[in-house]
C-alpha cells in the first residue's frame, strides 16, 4: 500500500504539501503545451532533461541567462491577474541570451509565495508557458517554494532562468562593430518589466481601471500590464542568415545603460530622436512624474525593446527578414565615432 505525503506539523507551520502536489497537478496542462522534440522528461524530477542537438553547430557555446519580473508583480497582486507576469519573466531571460547571437533551448521558474494557492499558481505558470511557447522553448523544470512569515501571505516573487545555444563562430562581440553601422529598432510593448518602483510611485492614488483617452482608450491597469515583447522568432531567423554586428536588450537603465554594452571603446549610437516612436504610456508617465527627457531615457525603453546593429550593405535585408517574421523593425539611427556612448 502507497504512502500518502501528508505532515499536519507542517501544515500548522504554514507549509502545506498537499496544495504543492495540487498545483502541479494543475500546471502540468499548461506545460504540455510548451514540449518540444528535446523536451525528453515529465516534469516534477529532480533536474529537467533535455536532448541536446547540435546538428549545423560545429563549435557549440551555451549561453544562459536568468531574470526576475520586479515590482511589476505588486500590479499583478493588485488586479488579481496573475497569468501574464509569467510572460514577462521568460521574455527577461531569452531576450539577454539573443544578444550573444544564442538561441534559447529550455526554460525553468521559481516562484516563491507566502501561501501556495494552487489556482493562483497555475495561473503564473500558464503565463510562463505562454512565453515559452511564444519563444518556441519547453518549460522542463522549476520550483514552488511556500515561504510563510517570509512573504505576505498573498504575494509572491518570480524568476527563470534560460539556456541557449551559439556557435562559437557567430557569436555576437561588440569588437564587431563599426562606424557608419546601422541601428534597428524593434518595438516594445510597453514598459515591459522594469522602471515600475518609478511607475508606482507616479500612479499612487489614480484609478487604474479607468479609460483613458491618452492610452488609447485602454486604463492604466491594462496598459502596464502589457507583458514583455518576446524576440525570439524574429532575431533567430535573422541570425540564421545574417549576423548583426551588435544587439542590445533595452531593459533597465534604457538606452544610456544597455546601449554601451553593444559598443566598443571610441564608438556611439548616434539616435534620430525624431524617428523613435515613442508609445503614449511614456508621454503619460514623463507628464505626470514631471520627468527629465535624460531621466526617461535612462530608466525605460521609450517604445524600443530591441535594438540591431548590422552593417550597411545589409540594412534592408535584415529590415525584409524581420518584417517577415511579424516585427515592425525601422531604423533609428548609425554608429559613429565617439567617446560618448548615446547620442540623443
Amino acid at each position: 500500500m502507497g504512502y500518502k505525503s501528508n505532515s499536519e506539523s507542517y501544515k500548522e507551520a504554514g507549509v502545506d504539501i498537499t496544495a504543492g502536489y495540487r498545483a502541479v497537478e494543475l500546471m502540468k496542462k499548461h506545460i504540455d503545451k510548451t514540449k518540444t522534440s528535446n523536451a525528453t522528461d515529465e516534469i516534477g524530477g529532480f533536474g529537467g532533461l533535455f536532448n541536446l542537438d547540435l546538428k549545423g553547430i560545429s563549435n557549440p557555446v551555451l549561453v544562459s541567462g536568468t531574470d526576475g519580473v520586479g515590482t511589476k508583480l505588486k500590479l499583478a497582486f493588485m488586479s488579481g491577474i496573475h497569468n501574464t507576469v509569467g510572460i514577462d519573466c521568460v521574455a527577461m531571460c531569452v531576450n539577454d541570451v539573443l544578444c550573444c547571437g544564442g538561441r534559447p533551448l529550455f526554460f525553468l521558474d521559481y516562484i516563491a509565495c507566502g501561501k501556495n494557492y494552487p489556482e493562483k499558481i497555475e495561473q503564473i505558470v500558464e503565463g510562463i508557458c505562454k512565453g515559452c511557447i511564444e519563444a518556441n522553448i519547453p518549460l522542463i523544470g522549476g520550483e514552488t517554494a511556500e515561504m510563510p512569515g517570509f512573504y505576505p501571505q498573498d504575494e509572491y516573487d518570480l524568476a527563470g532562468m534560460t539556456t541557449g545555444i551559439v556557435d562559437r563562430d557567430k557569436i555576437i562581440k561588440k569588437e564587431n562593430v563599426k562606424e557608419k553601422d546601422i541601428i534597428i529598432a524593434l518595438p516594445s510593448s510597453g514598459v515591459h518589466s522594469n522602471g515600475f518602483s518609478l511607475v508606482r510611485k507616479i500612479i499612487e492614488g489614480m484609478d487604474l481601471n479607468e479609460k483613458r483617452a491618452e492610452l488609447d482608450n485602454k486604463s492604466l491597469m491594462e496598459t502596464l500590464l502589457t507583458p514583455t515583447k518576446i524576440y525570439v522568432k524574429p532575431v533567430v531567423a535573422l541570425l540564421e542568415e545574417i549576423l548583426p554586428t551588435g544587439i542590445a536588450h533595452i531593459t533597465g537603465g534604457g538606452f544610456y545603460e544597455n546601449i554601451p554594452r553593444a559598443l566598443p571603446e571610441g564608438l556611439g549610437a548616434k539616435i534620430n530622436r525624431e524617428a523613435l516612436r515613442i508609445l503614449p504610456i511614456f508621454d503619460f508617465i514623463q507628464k505626470n512624474g514631471n520627468i527629465s527627457d535624460s531621466d526617461m531615457f535612462n530608466t525605460f525603453n521609450m517604445g524600443v525593446g530591441m535594438i540591431i546593429i548590422v552593417r550597411p550593405e545589409n540594412r534592408e535585408r535584415a529590415l525584409e527578414i524581420l518584417e517577415k517574421n511579424g516585427e515592425k523593425p525601422y531604423v533609428i539611427g548609425e554608429i559613429i565615432k565617439s567617446d560618448e556612448k548615446v547620442i540623443l
